[in-house]
């Protein structure tokens, strides 16, 4: 099953690193975020990608292009500029990287893909959001559900720690606890190819005019994610992910490898 990610954005609201990158390029560790993203999927057996890109796409292609050469031990020959490559370190993902346009929508990039993406469930995802999803699990939900697209629902980082008072005494403190007010769209969905009937063009916006109609169509399901979840957004999101993984436990990296899943197809009426 492909995973599309959302990776064109102009992202304005952390300028103070894309003035030269797109967003999903921001690093975490060393590694973009785009890395960290396909990791998740990795870990759980999804290993082929389908970049949506836009802005600054050829840092991206760029990127990617070299990944292999530059993930090993290499000779190279001066006189002839033959290269050999000794160590390999690369990951073993397939990645298809098609540039959606500069100003196109978020729904509109999708429907870009429409002839890439066929008649086969695919997952879709943005490229600023780390998590430690059972993405399995999502997809098991959307098969048991049967509807044209799932999304999954997290409770967003509070802003500001948590306090427990007995009387006057504090008796617990938690840094900035998971206790977000109300759940928002985190991302990870898996979406049926029917999704993209409802996608109008370049100025559709996935959000709105695609989720908030299938929601009325009676076509949209939701896995609760109670874990981690965290986006990039701002340099404040920039600095919280690289503390987390300086401290060597980042959990979106925790999940366990997982073997290959069969391609999911909606199911006929009635079967």
């Amino acid at each position: 099953m492909r995973t599309v990610i959302l990776a064109g954005g102009f992202g304005t609201r952390l300028s103070e690193k894309t003035q030269d990158i797109p967003k999903p390029m921001v690093e975490v560790g060393g590694r973009p975020l785009l890395w960290h993203i396909m990791q998740m999927y990795a870990r759980h057996g999804f290993k082929e990608f389908v970049l949506a890109l836009g802005y600054k796409q050829w840092v991206v292609k760029q990127y990617f292009l070299q990944a292999n050469l530059m993930n090993r031990d290499v000779s190279v020959d001066l006189s002839t500029g033959a290269v050999q490559g000794h160590r390999n370190e690369a990951q073993d993902w397939l990645v298809h990287m098609f540039d959606t346009g500069l100003e196109t929508m978020t729904g509109g990039r999708i429907g870009r893909l429409r002839e890439w993406l066929g008649d086969d469930t695919f997952m879709l995802t943005y490229g600023d959001g780390l998590s430690d999803i059972d993405i399995r699990a999502v997809i098991e939900l959307h098969k048991r559900e049967g509807r044209l697209a799932t999304i999954t629902a997290v409770r967003p980082p509070a802003r500001f720690g948590g306090i427990v008072f007995d009387g006057e005494q504090v008796v617990d403190f938690t840094e900035k606890p998971q206790i977000g007010e109300g759940w928002i769209n985190g991302g990870f969905m898996v979406l049926e190819p029917g999704v993209l009937d409802y996608i109008d063009g370049d100025e559709s916006v996935l959000e709105k005019s695609v989720l908030e109609r299938l929601a009325a169509d009676g076509e949209l399901s939701a896995y609760q994610h109670d874990g981690y979840w965290q986006c990039c957004d701002t340099l404040r999101d920039l600095t919280t992910l690289q503390a987390i993984w300086d401290r060597g436990d980042p959990p979106w990296m925790a999940a366990p490898a997982a073997p290959e899943l069969p391609v999911l197809r909606r199911a006929a009426a009635g079967a």
